[in-house]
């Protein structure tokens, strides 16, 4: 039976590799041999997801030669992963997956359709297209289906690929428990997908992905876009390798709790850059937003990938992590970054024997607890982590940001019950490679309080409050950092 690895041992062997131990091209613990995987909650969807999820690309996508994507997933499956990943824009990944669900019999209306099986699957697929209905300036929409795909198009598209006939038609009672938005890196594109979303109108020139994916979770027809009152989904996500701050404005705007999950990157390498752990995270695990990870080796950028998208099956890595550089503690380091509910992972290759595949390795590393591993260990895997590419792996994150100072600072004058009070507000800053812990407020230069930071689940700002004396003052907020590094904001005047 297969037993978590402890942190003493995971120190010790790191420490071995350190000083130039010999070991295997891979990190073997042994072949997974529970009886059930490990599961967390995936936030409020109600679902328990096993810690290893299947990535949808590696050689789903990108398959090379002497490799059967088909017979990876059934082995996933059977191996009783349960989360399954793919895309609209992951080339033959989808029809992958329709192949290995033909063979699992997890097809309605097919002979021997397995409906216990398929309700014990969470299958998860995106859309990078931005709008439903009409466009926005500056922001395009990216399908692999027909010019002009709409993000319903998009949806209609994974039925028929993974259920269907590949020709746009599906069968009755067929549906996806997750589909997501996929890859949101701008400000602007934030704002597309929330177009028409607290006022749905069939008439509006312009309906964003969120609007119209309600609809069809509900079975509902607000936007026009679902006459036939279809329910093909069970839940709406987004996902972000980019910027912490555009996830972080989706999720603040998102006052009718539309998005369960948020699917994005996270690695050992994630403080070397615009931390997504110390930004976007903390927000969702505030909010219940199921958090899944990805991007734990850096799309094969640890390993022999260059750090680029892939784009040829030569790109996908088929070893077992290395000497150097095991791949048990980066899975680790995932799945103990607080408020991740699993991780996916790509897998290039399976073997029958349990050393040297890939799956069977990655799976048993992700046995793993949350609260596992200590901050001191969570460090010694960041400096493992650095001798990949001295830990410029992560191309596909914003760059290290110093702490950031509050933003939207203001000060104004209210009344209430009869008194006069200054309240100054401002909206979250964003955290460097620490968290934040509280903010300062200074009057005229000197501290007067502190307010301690907490994750801004909506667009209402922080707050401080105090009694007008009838002078004119000068009021700044002073980000804080869990390092004791300082950030002002701009000075606003109030009073008098």
């Amino acid at each position: 039976m297969f037993k978590p690895v402890s942190r003493r041992k995971f120190l010790k062997t790191t420490a071995a590799a350190a000083a130039g131990a010999v070991a295997a091209p891979y990190m073997s613990f042994g072949k997974v041999g529970v009886s059930k995987l490990m599961t967390r909650p995936l936030g409020r969807t109600g679902f328990e997801v096993t810690t290893m999820g299947l990535g949808g690309q590696a050689s789903l996508q990108w398959t090379p030669e002497g490799v059967d994507p088909v017979a990876i997933i059934v082995k996933a499956v059977e191996q009783g992963i349960n989360y399954l990943d793919t895309s609209n824009v992951y080339g033959s990944s989808q029809q992958n997956l329709g192949k290995a669900f033909r063979a699992l019999n997890l097809v309605p209306g097919l002979p021997g359709y397995d409906e216990k099986r398929r309700r014990s699957l969470h299958l998860a697929s995106k859309t990078m297209v931005r709008h439903a209905k009409g466009s926005s300036p500056g922001v395009s929409d990216r399908s692999q289906g027909p010019q002009g795909s709409k993000a319903i198009d998009d949806l209609k598209r994974t039925m028929s690929l993974i259920f269907g006939d590949g020709q746009g038609n599906y069968p009755e009672n067929c549906y996806l428990d997750l589909f997501q938005i996929h890859n949101l890196n701008t400000m602007a594109e934030a704002e597309a997908i929330f177009a028409g979303l607290d006022n749905p109108d069939p008439q509006a020139e312009r309906i964003g992905a969120l609007a119209a994916l309600r609809d069809f979770r509900d079975g509902t027809n607000r936007t026009g876009l679902n006459p036939k009152a279809e329910k093909l989904i069970r839940h709406i996500g987004i996902t972000g390798h980019i910027s912490s701050p555009v996830m972080m404005e989706c999720l603040q705007r998102d006052n009718q709790q539309v998005i369960d999950t948020m699917l994005i990157a996270i690695n050992a390498n994630d403080r070397r850059y615009l931390s997504h752990q110390h930004n976007a995270i903390p927000v969702a695990r505030a909010k219940n937003v199921g958090i899944i990870a990805m991007k734990v080796f850096a799309d094969g950028a640890m390993y022999t990938k260059e750090p680029r998208w892939s784009r040829a099956p030569e790109d996908v890595v088929r070893v077992v992590g290395t000497a150097d550089l095991p791949s048990r503690p980066l899975i680790e380091y995932s799945l103990t970054t607080p408020g991740i509910g699993t991780a996916i992972i790509g897998i290039g290759q399976v073997a029958t024997d349990g050393r040297e595949c890939q799956l069977e390795q990655n799976l048993s590393a992700a046995q793993v607890r949350a609260e596992s591993f200590s901050e001191t260990d969570r460090k010694a895997i960041e400096e493992l982590a650095l001798r990949a590419r001295q830990g410029q792996t992560n191309w596909f994150q914003l760059p290290p940001q110093p702490l950031g100072a509050p933003r939207e600072t203001a000060a104004t004058v209210e009344t209430r019950v009869g008194r006069t009070f200054v309240k100054v507000t401002w909206q979250t800053a964003y955290a460097a490679d620490e968290p934040i812990e509280y903010y300062e407020i200074r009057r005229d230069e000197r501290p007067i309080g502190r307010v301690n930071h907490m994750p801004q689940t909506s667009k209402r700002p922080f707050a401080f409050m105090e009694a007008l004396d009838g002078q004119k003052h000068s009021y700044q907020i002073v980000t804080v950092d869990k390092a004791g590094r300082r950030a002002p904001s701009e000075s606003v005047q109030a009073g008098g």
